[in-house]
């Protein structure tokens, strides 16, 4: 089986006691799941598809009323989105000879790897829903992508033009996140829209007037996994998993969050697994006892549900 994990493929030292720490994996901070609103189907409940409602707000009533007279109402606007859950896995195959001679605990160390990649793919699924949001920014002059050139990159001026869009949109700042320890409920923070900007921004973003980084923040007390700092009214979180694309130059994308603009469903309970099948437990089809399997399983879907509440900057980065 090509895919098969063999004892050959880990460093033999089977003779020999020693302490290992195991380095620490370089892994992006997933944090494209963390703003959305989170909507789960229930199990056996039918159906994999949810429907986000959005009510529309009332436009302003300026007429004075009539004496004796009952005005004729207004109807309520209702827009359903609605997001079918699809299924995403992988799995490793390990041999006996491998689980026998590795000092390491194997099973125990793959199913860290494969959670690891379990969630980098869902934060990757998140991001490339996002990323094709409608409200986009060129940096500079430029009106489309292929027109964003080296020297335009993400300014104060910038960021302050995406947050007086979403405020003139009636965005609201975002005060909860997705607890990242429990993949649900929700952590407070102080309001503000969020950023999230890849380490090759931030490091123009360290240059802007007024930026603050973290360092500096007065009440460290809910800052965030990932967090950088602060620019205007953007908190800005960072990750090497932030899109950017091949244009003219490379181009970054900046995706600016506020609240309710995007949700995320799984079936409850099933969000994600751990599946290990152990040696011999394939039967007939693997005679000897010698392949086992560890593998993750997720149901997941996102959905924007207001492109007016969330925006992306198109722009460049420095060499």
């Amino acid at each position: 089986m090509a895919n098969t994990t063999r004892a050959s493929h880990v460093t033999e030292e089977i003779n020999q006691f020693y302490t290992r720490t195991l380095l620490e994996r370089a892994l992006p901070y997933l944090v494209h799941t963390k703003f959305g609103q989170v909507r789960d189907i229930p199990m056996k409940a039918g159906t994999d598809v949810i429907n986000f409602r959005r009510y529309g707000s009332l436009t302003a009533n300026t007429t004075a009323l009539s004496e004796g007279v009952t005005p004729s109402g207004t109807s309520l606007s209702i827009t359903d989105v609605p997001a079918t859950v699809l299924y995403y896995g992988d799995f490793v195959t390990l041999t006996d000879k491998l689980q026998y001679e590795t000092i390491d605990p194997i099973l125990t160390e793959t199913a860290d790897v494969l959670g690891e990649q379990a969630g980098d793919s869902i934060d990757q699924l998140c991001r490339n829903i996002l990323v094709a949001g409608t409200t986009i920014q060129y940096a500079s002059t430029a009106a489309a992508r292929d027109e964003v050139l080296a020297a335009m990159k993400l300014t104060r001026d910038e960021v302050k033009e995406m947050v007086r869009t979403l405020k003139g949109n009636n965005a609201k700042p975002i005060s909860k996140i997705v607890n990242p320890s429990t993949g649900y409920n929700t952590t407070p923070i102080n309001r503000a829209f969020v950023g999230i900007v890849h380490p090759n921004t931030t490091y123009d973003l360290k240059d802007a007037t007024g930026w603050i980084p973290v360092e500096k923040y007065p009440n460290k007390g809910d800052v965030m996994q990932g967090e950088v700092g602060a620019l205007d009214e953007v908190r800005f979180v960072e990750s090497t998993n932030a899109y950017s694309v091949a244009s003219t130059v490379t181009v970054y994308v900046t995706l600016v969050l506020a609240q309710n603009a995007y949700g995320i469903t799984r079936i409850a309970g099933k969000a994600l697994q751990n599946i290990v099948k152990p040696l011999g437990s394939a039967g007939s089809a693997d005679p000897l006892d010698q392949r086992s399997t560890s593998g993750w399983k997720a149901t997941f879907i996102a959905v924007i549900l207001n492109q007016d509440f969330m925006g992306r900057i198109e722009h460049a980065v420095s060499s």
